[in-house]
């Protein structure tokens, strides 16, 4: 069908040009960055704020957590103007490294040796989830130390795409099962979170193939997501507590609207309200692109909770 081909060549287009939109900035330094442990990908870059928003009030710290499918070649440089957007619009801002695995070609899709062995080799499981729960616990100290300005008791995190997962499973660790390394006894001391076309339900994202298969690399292949799901799936550690709003543009190819909306709905069935926010005729980047009209939606979202 013609019309049909014609739409999808239009949509690829429009995607492809806001890809390019939002990787076209140049990377922006951070003010300071920090270790909270001793590999190299242990790092927090922090962002002072450009504006005092309120006189004499300590700023919001906004946590920013990247994407990238938890692939190593996506690090936090690529989100840096994004930081630095934030921090101009007088956020104070800490955005988190942490340990990935390896390129999109790398394997992940079953078998006795896609299982734990696999995990561990792409660095994804445990390490990522044991690098974001590290950071989020080192950030107070360092923020007193290093963004006097900043108030940590009013922190909201935001994450885009795999990123957004990690920031909707930040909100959750007083959820995990009882045996999980990084289960805490209370909810994080966060004013929210605010997932930016978040891959929020891995087992839909897994069957949409979103990101070519990232989710079975995340958890190590078939065996590894039945194991590890329940202590890494958003969508099965609910309610939270949290306030949490969900940025989705409805055109995004990358990961679907549909991957936002099924955890919307897991939440109100555990009896908590998911703000949803769709976005018309907008794709995956625009969220983090500060040329970008969606980037200012998102940081409007930030301080709906932040303030």
């Amino acid at each position: 069908m013609p019309d049909d081909a014609a739409a999808l060549d239009a949509a690829a287009a429009r995607a492809a040009a806001e890809e390019e939109s939002a990787f076209s900035h140049t990377a922006v330094d951070p003010d300071a960055t920090a270790a909270y442990g001793d590999h190299p990908d242990q790092v927090i870059d922090f962002y002072a704020p450009h504006v005092e928003v309120v006189p004499g009030v300590p700023a919001p710290l906004v946590v920013v957590l990247h994407g990238g499918a938890w692939r190593a070649p996506y690090d936090r440089r690529h989100i840096s103007p994004f930081a630095d957007y934030l921090a101009r619009r007088g956020f104070a801002v800490a955005s988190v490294e942490y340990r990935r695995g390896g390129g999109a070609g790398e394997g992940g899709g079953g078998g006795a040796d896609a299982g734990a062995g696999a995990g561990a080799v792409a660095g994804r499981w445990p390490d990522t989830f044991d690098d974001v729960a590290a950071a989020l616990e080192a950030l107070p100290a360092l923020v007193r130390e290093i963004l006097p300005q900043a108030d940590p008791r009013r922190m909201v995190v935001t994450g885009h795409s795999a990123g957004g997962h990690l920031a909707l499973w930040v909100a959750a660790r007083h959820l995990l099962p009882a045996d999980a390394p990084w289960r805490t006894d209370r909810p994080a001391p966060l004013r929210g979170v605010v997932a930016l076309a978040p891959i929020a339900d891995l087992a839909v994202a897994e069957k949409l193939d979103v990101c070519g298969g990232a989710v079975l690399q995340l958890l190590g292949g078939e065996l590894g997501f039945a194991e590890r799901q329940p202590y890494a799936d958003p969508a099965l550690l609910l309610p939270t507590g949290i306030a949490t709003t969900l940025v989705q543009g409805r055109a995004d190819l990358v990961v679907p609207q549909a991957v936002a909306e099924s955890y919307a709905d897991a939440a109100a069935k555990a009896g908590e309200v998911v703000g949803l926010t769709l976005l018309e005729d907008v794709g995956h980047f625009p969220l983090i692109d500060p040329a970008a009209d969606a980037c200012a939606v998102v940081a409007e979202e930030i301080a709906q909770l932040a303030w």
